[in-house]
């Protein structure tokens, strides 16, 4: 890179903050500068690149098309270096680690087994969002990810935790009602349980593509939607109808007897749960962690 032919860093920065927040007197106080600091950066980067980059716009000011442009990837790139000096803060630091996974995942399969490695190293402290959104590990201050898909995340590395298919279960008294030969579009079959967005509780469209390969429309289904997959697998298991889940989630249910599994996805074509981690340097505390969850699988 030859940075004889980029402007300097404190300009960039003030006018990135000035197209960001549509005023200069904002960008001032958000770099704790002046609004005349601000003007005169704007200005030179103006005849820098022989465009006007910012305009009035009542009441404020507002970047043209060439400013935006440029402050597009300017933000881009001051995130970057703000997600690399972070996650190097956090190497060096004795914080906590931050681990991001599906609230299913963490409630049937993580929180069952997170107390055993709590009492192996009770000095290292984890703190877990769970939520169905695919967090951007750096940007987002994250440490750790478990994700369910097909391990095929750009910029990320990967590993597989457990390989699971989509199963079908019910509570055995429903099962024994069934038809042997049932399917989910079957005349008779139970009502399908599933959470307002089915493809995100299934793990992006993998129950859809579960139905594709056996020839079954998802609208030919009797389906009731709920909230959350907490409450489909709570009605599941009180017997008020079926669900798709991924097996991982219910291995438990099924050992123990609480569902039955009445179809399942073939193991070689199924998705799975990844670790999944910056592909920066880490912290021993996160080696250790990641050691212990690939023995949990």
């Amino acid at each position: 890179m030859d940075w004889k032919d980029i402007p300097s860093l404190s300009a960039l920065r003030a006018f990135e903050a000035a197209a960001r927040l549509g005023s200069y007197s904002a960008a001032a106080r958000d770099l704790n500068v002046t609004h005349a600091a601000i003007a005169q950066h704007v200005r030179r980067l103006e005849v820098h690149f022989g465009h006007e980059l910012m305009r009035r716009d009542p009441p404020g000011m507002a970047a043209t098309a060439h400013g935006a442009a440029l402050a597009t990837s300017l933000s881009a790139g001051f995130s970057e270096i703000a997600a690399g000096v972070r996650a190097l803060t956090r190497v060096t630091e004795d914080g906590p680690i931050s681990l991001t996974t599906t609230v299913t995942l963490a409630e049937n399969w993580l929180m069952p087994r997170l107390g055993w490695f709590w009492r192996e190293r009770p000095d290292i402290p984890v703190t877990i969002s769970a939520d169905n959104a695919v967090r951007d590990l750096r940007r987002d201050g994250f440490d750790v990810a478990i994700r369910y898909g097909r391990g095929d995340w750009p910029g990320q590395r990967s590993e597989l935790l457990l390989k699971s298919q989509t199963v079908i279960v019910a509570h055995p008294d429903l099962a024994a009602k069934l038809p042997k030969d049932y399917r989910p579009d079957h005349p008779k079959a139970a009502e399908m349980l599933s959470v307002q967005d089915w493809a995100i509780d299934i793990g992006s469209g993998e129950f859809q593509i579960f139905l594709k390969e056996r020839g079954i429309a998802p609208d030919r289904l009797c389906r009731t939607d709920l909230d959350a997959n907490n409450l489909v697998l709570a009605a599941c298991r009180a017997g008020i109808g079926l669900s798709a889940q991924s097996r991982a989630v219910v291995e438990a249910d099924i050992a123990e007897g609480r569902l039955v599994c009445l179809l399942e996805e073939d193991e070689k074509s199924a998705a799975g749960y990844f670790i999944v981690t910056n592909d920066t340097i880490q912290s021993d505390r996160v080696k250790t962690f990641v050691r212990w969850l690939r023995s949990q699988a």
